[in-house]
Parts: structure tokens; C-alpha cells; sequence
């Protein structure tokens, strides 16, 4: 079988929005920057993915809420203003030229307000034509604290209603969770929490999906020591690859410090990271890989027990 290689791309960056103030209580000075703060960051991915299109890159993810800081370790309400339409909004406007002319496949996950005033953490798939494939909405949404801060999510956006709609050659029956069939191959989204859910990554593979981008904005003890788990072993157990985008650094005045790490897995382990850029990780995914028999000798797919456990059919 002849390989099918497919370069990818993760961003791992913070905030490049210059113009952050020196604490916390100054944060809602910010409300009249909105749209500075969104082009800063627009910018700054616009020029990540040039330097990833230099380095073969032919699909590339940004990070999650990639337009602005993390926003949710606290309750500042007026950063609902960033919340934008996904499919000609300012942010979707810029990525769709630049997806046509550089010719990669862009995921960036945004800041979603609907027509009728609902808000979700949305994903936007864009092809190398600079089409709107499709969206994928955040199924699963945090709402806590660990040892080193908050995620009040829940107080800015709702949980995926399955209406990601209207979709460009999307495979997937599940309307919560859309795989798209590309010019690379059959790709899917699942953002930061959903993917601690055991049905998330099982579902997309079942629906086709042979490349998940999982971008996250993540911290903390528990979770850093998660991260290098979970995806080698939905992987490995769903015959996926599965490319996972972290913040990396701080972003004032917050200071929260994010851990980076991103990475891509595939059934067999991790891959190579090629990035010559501090701020991208880049890799070589062989899809053909996932028809070829486990070099293991297992055979999940066939010998699973679907008499014995509550599984969709």
C-alpha cells in the first residue's frame, strides 16, 4: 500500500496582543480593544501558518480561542464582545483568504455568536480553496478550578447543540461531532475537555475520521501528566492520529502559565516533531498506516464485544 502523507501543522503560542494592562483589575479597560486585541492575534496566526506553509505544512490548527488570551479564569463579562459569526465574521474573512492563497487547510477554533445571540467555542474548518467546510462546537464544557486557577467556561459559552450546520462534505451521521472529507483525508475536531470523554474520540473514529486536532488551552498538575496519556492511548484504541495544540507560556496579567507540549500520536506513538519554529510543531502523518494490520497483532475493531456494553450501534 503507498503511503499517504499528510503534513501537519500545531500552533503553541499565548496572547500577542501588546497592549495587556499591568493587573488584574485593570482588565476592564480592555473592553473598547476588542477588535485591536483579535487582529493582534489574527496577525500573529497569519504569519504562524506562513512559516508553517515554508515548512511543508499542508494543514495547519491554531489553538483554542486562538483570537485572544484565555479569557475564562475569571468573570470579566465583557469579553462576550469577541464572540463572532463563524462563517463571515473578521477572523473566518482573513483565514478564508489566507487558506486560498497559501493552499492549506486551516482549523481555528474562535469565538462563536449566532444569529439569534447564542455563544459556543467553535472550531472552523477551512479548505485549501478558502471554503467553510464546516464548524465543530465544544461538546463538553469546564467549569472548576485546579491547584493553579480557574476555568469558568460555563459563564461564557453553552455546550455544543449539535447544530454545526451547514457542512461541506461531511461524512459523519452524529451531528455533534462532523468529520470532513478532505484533499488530505478524513479529518475531525475535538477541543480541549471533550477530550477526557471516552466517547468523543470513539465516535469520531467511527464516523470516519482518520486525523483529530484536539486544540486546548490546559494547566495544572493533573492535567499536564494527562496529556502525554490520553491521546497515545485513543490512538492507539481507535486507530486514529490525534494532533493535541497547547498554549505555551503566560499571558499578563493573568500570569497563568500554560505548558505547551503539543504534540502528534498515532496508533503506533508519538511522532517526530520537524518544526524548525518554536511556536509550531509539525509533523509527517502517514494515513495509510491506520489500513495496515497492528503491528500488536491486535484486532480491536473485529474483536470487540458489543453484546456486553452500553456502545452506540
Amino acid at each position: 500500500m503507498s503511503a499517504r502523507v499528510v503534513r501537519a501543522a500545531l500552533t503553541q503560542t499565548v496572547n500577542a496582543y501588546p497592549g495587556m494592562p499591568p493587573t488584574v483589575a485593570d482588565l476592564p479597560a480592555l473592553a473598547t480593544q476588542l477588535d485591536a486585541i483579535r487582529a493582534a492575534n489574527v496577525a500573529h496566526h497569519v504569519a504562524l501558518t506562513k512559516a508553517a506553509k515554508a515548512q511543508g505544512a499542508q494543514v495547519v490548527c491554531f489553538g483554542e480561542l486562538f483570537p485572544a488570551p484565555y479569557f475564562a479564569l475569571r468573570h470579566d463579562e465583557f469579553w462576550v464582545g469577541l464572540a463572532e459569526d463563524v462563517f463571515d465574521g473578521p477572523t473566518v474573512t482573513t483565514l478564508k483568504g489566507l487558506a486560498k492563497e497559501l493552499g492549506v487547510i486551516l482549523i481555528a477554533p474562535i469565538y462563536e455568536k449566532t444569529k439569534d445571540g447564542k455563544r459556543f467555542n467553535t472550531a472552523v474548518v477551512i479548505d485549501e480553496a478558502g471554503v467553510v467546510l464546516g464548524t465543530y462546537r465544544k461538546t463538553h464544557i469546564p467549569h472548576g478550578k485546579n491547584e493553579q486557577g480557574q476555568f469558568l467556561e460555563g459563564f461564557f459559552y453553552d455546550r455544543s447543540d449539535g447544530g454545526n450546520g451547514p457542512h461541506v462534505r461531511n461524512v459523519s451521521k452524529n451531528p455533534f461531532f462532523p468529520v470532513w472529507e478532505t484533499s488530505l483525508g478524513r479529518l475531525g475536531v475535538a477541543i480541549c475537555y471533550d477530550r477526557h470523554f471516552e466517547g468523543v474520540m470513539s465516535t469520531l473514529a467511527r464516523e470516519g475520521a482518520e486525523l483529530v486536532f484536539s486544540p486546548a488551552v490546559t494547566f495544572g498538575e493533573k492535567s499536564h501528566r494527562m496529556w502525554h496519556l490520553e491521546f497515545q492511548v485513543d490512538a492507539a484504541r481507535h486507530n486514529v492520529f490525534i494532533g493535541g495544540s497547547n498554549r505555551k507560556g503566560v499571558e499578563p496579567p493573568w500570569n497563568q502559565p500554560y505548558f505547551g507540549e503539543s504534540h502528534f500520536v498515532g496508533p503506533n506513538g508519538v511522532l517526530q516533531n520537524l518544526s524548525t519554529h518554536p511556536e509550531l510543531v509539525v509533523a509527517d502523518v502517514d494515513l495509510s498506516t491506520l489500513a495496515k494490520p497492528d503491528p500488536s497483532g491486535w484486532n480491536l475493531k473485529r474483536d470487540l464485544r458489543r453484546d456486553i456494553y452500553s456502545l452506540a450501534p
